[in-house]
Order: structure tokens, then sequence, then C-alpha cells
């Protein structure tokens, strides 16, 4: 089986701002990483590359062994995205935004699938209300349902569980988990919490002026950096003033 994503030596330079530099990771199949790194580290340019979204300067992207640049209707079609800090249309309600989603994706039953979601999320009260009326913790769940109308098999997250009170975003972490280990999902996960991370990733990659300079579980990346939490392996590396300081912290 190929990975799922497969990156290798991408970069993208935006002018002559370089936010992508000799990038290469893969991600198998059933695996949640963790793509983290301070504002400006690259990770949300390299979402939209795979996403199809931004066009790379050069390198290789492939999702599912297939070319992204050529393959691309056929990729996102079994993929899905959720970001805490985009909104579907603000005019339409709840349940309407979703039905068109899910009539878009060619779910069937999509109205019990809808219920589902909502039920789980604790959301089935919003079903009427307009979008654009929501508080920034409703309307991150309503994207979460929105991402897993159609089941992908490739689930990328920004920020999933921002805005979120503590006792949503732990039920949002435990069904992430519970979703991969039923049903072999992948997923690609960034965030600025390291909870998040620990509990729910396999496999971290940090990030640092758009190239990755460690990677590994998130026990093994506290090991290397000698941190008791990944929350403190992320302000070391944040404050960091270049790839050589944040890489000799760890030693």
């Amino acid at each position: 089986m190929p990975p799922v994503i497969d990156i290798q030596h991408l970069n993208k330079n935006f002018g002559t701002v370089v936010a992508i530099r000799d990038l290469s990771f893969q991600v198998g199949e059933g695996e949640i990483v963790g793509l983290l790194g301070a504002n400006g580290a690259g990770k949300t340019t390299a979402i939209s590359i795979l996403l199809g979204l931004v066009t790379p300067t050069s390198g290789l992207v492939r999702v599912f062994g297939r070319d992204i640049a050529r393959d691309r209707v056929e990729i996102l079609q079994q993929v899905n995205f959720s970001s805490a800090y985009t909104s579907l249309p603000s005019n339409l309600q709840v349940w309407e935004n979703l039905m068109v989603f899910a009539r878009l994706y060619g779910v069937p039953r999509p109205a019990e699938k809808i219920r589902e979601l909502l039920a789980f999320l604790e959301i089935d009260n919003l079903q009427k209300r307009i979008c654009g009326e929501l508080s920034s913790g409703e309307s991150a769940r309503v994207n979460l349902c929105k991402a897993f109308l159609n089941d992908p098999r490739l689930l990328l997250l920004d920020e999933p569980t921002a805005s979120l009170d503590p006792d949503i975003a732990d039920k949002v972490r435990k069904f992430l988990r519970q979703v991969q280990q039923q049903r072999g999902m992948t997923m690609l996960y960034t965030s600025h919490n390291m909870r998040d991370v620990e509990e729910i990733c396999d496999r971290v990659l940090f990030m640092q002026k758009g190239r990755i300079f460690a990677e590994g579980s998130p026990r093994e990346i506290m090991e290397k950096f000698q941190e008791k939490s990944l929350e403190e392996v992320f302000i070391r590396v944040a404050r960091s003033g270049d790839l050589e300081d944040a890489e000799g912290a760890g030693k």
C-alpha cells in the first residue's frame, strides 16, 4: 500500500517569501499525525497544497498514490477538511448547510447521517439556527459535522478543538480516536493545543521556517528535548531564533 500522503522535496515561494523549504514526509494508512509549529512555520500552506488550493513551486505531492495536480477531483472525493477558522454560508440554517454538503458528497440517507452527527456533538438544538448567528464554539462543531459527512479516508484538521469548552473538546478527541480505530481513517492534525496532540496523535512533525526539523511519537519528542510535556517543547521551539537553536535545545 502506498502512503496516504507522500510529500517529497516540496517548495513553495510567495514572491521573495519562502513558505515551504524542501519539505518531505509521509503519512501511512490509519495514522493520526500532528503537524506542529508556531505561526508562520508553513503548516497552513502545506495543508492548502494538499487540498489543491495552492500550487507548489516545486516538489512531489501524492495522496492515495496519485498526483494532486493531475487527479485533484478524484482525490478530494475521499478527503475532507475542518477548521475552526472557516465558516459555512452564513445565511443558511445549520440543517440546510449540512444537507447541501451531504448532497454534494453523495451521502446515502443524509438526514439520518446529519442527525447522528449533530446528536454526538450535542448540537441538535442548533438545527434551525442561522449559521451566521452561531458562536465560534458552535461553528467549530458544525464544521466537524460537515467534515464527517462523507466518511473520508483522509481528514485534514486545522485546530478542530479551538473555541470548544473542555468537556466538548474531550469528547471530540475521543470521537476522533474512535473513528480512527474503527474505520482506519487517516488524519493530519494541526493544533496549538498540545493536550490534543499528546492524547490522539501517533506521530508528530515539528515545522519551523518551512521545513521539518523533528519528528517522532509525542513521547519521543519530549525525550529528545528533555521536557515533561509537548507544550514545553512547543514553547522552546517557538522561542528559538533558528533551526540550529531549536535542534540544539534538545541535545
